[in-house]
């Protein structure tokens, strides 16, 4: 119990103190680049959450994730942690396409907008493929983005069905697609829970899926090649190990 209070006391302060920054930088004009102060803010946040809640991160197959050019991530979803751990160890200008009901919070979600993360109405279609083109003009300008297919959080771990759009947005934007596997962060922190169980954080990443070339149609092809990495990065975490 006293890990979860302090988990919650440093992540509001914390949420102030770089969103508050943020918001600043924005009213002084200050633009979006790679590196730059909103860079700063998020990952110096989620750093702070990361140390309090008492969940290090391990990453498995980070040399996979090309460095010369932006990427989209796609990662199934499962908790909170899964924003936090991914915001930590992907390289470069990262952010997310996130759903809009998080920018209806109190300064963390005016932050969210002016640092570049997309919202999305996954309930309004036209909505939601304007948020897309936004995220690929984002892409576009060097910036990396992370989408989660599944739409939702799952509460057992189990992948649920994966949704086309982001698949065109990696399409749409021409950079590789990079399937991740996010291990068991809803046991930290399920949909719906407060208290927190840490644990460490494992994260597997597996090799790049070329979209050049690619035209909308084949988003569906894109889509179950995706699951399947992501399905066989799962499979290799979760296997027993071998007995002696």
């Amino acid at each position: 119990m006293l890990r979860t209070l302090w988990y919650y006391v440093v992540l509001f302060v914390s949420t102030v103190i770089h969103a508050g920054v943020a918001v600043v930088a924005s009213l002084f004009g200050v633009e979006l680049k790679p590196g730059g102060i909103y860079d700063w803010c998020a990952r110096d946040w989620v750093r702070w959450a990361l140390w309090a809640a008492g969940t290090p991160v391990q990453v498995d197959g980070m040399e996979r994730i090309p460095r010369d050019t932006p990427f989209v991530a796609a990662a199934n979803h499962t908790s909170l942690f899964d924003i936090l751990a991914l915001s930590l160890v992907l390289p470069g200008s990262v952010r997310f396409v996130a759903k809009e009901e998080l920018t209806r919070i109190p300064l963390f979600g005016r932050a969210m907008r002016v640092a570049g993360n997309v919202p999305i109405e996954r309930t309004h279609k036209a909505h939601a493929i304007e948020a897309y083109k936004v995220a690929a003009d984002a892409i576009r300008r060097g910036v990396s983005m992370v989408v989660f297919p599944e739409g939702t959080r799952s509460r057992t771990g189990d992948l649920l069905p994966f949704k086309n759009a982001p698949f065109g947005l990696a399409i749409a934007a021409q950079v590789p697609l990079i399937p991740v596997y996010v291990h068991a962060t809803f046991r930290i922190l399920p949909k719906g829970a407060w208290r927190l169980h840490p644990q460490p954080i494992r994260i597997f990443v597996g090799g790049p899926i070329p979209t050049a070339g690619l035209t909308l149609p084949d988003r569906i092809a894109l889509r179950d090649r995706t699951r399947g990495a992501i399905e066989a990065l799962r499979a290799r975490v979760d296997a027993p190990s071998p007995h002696p």
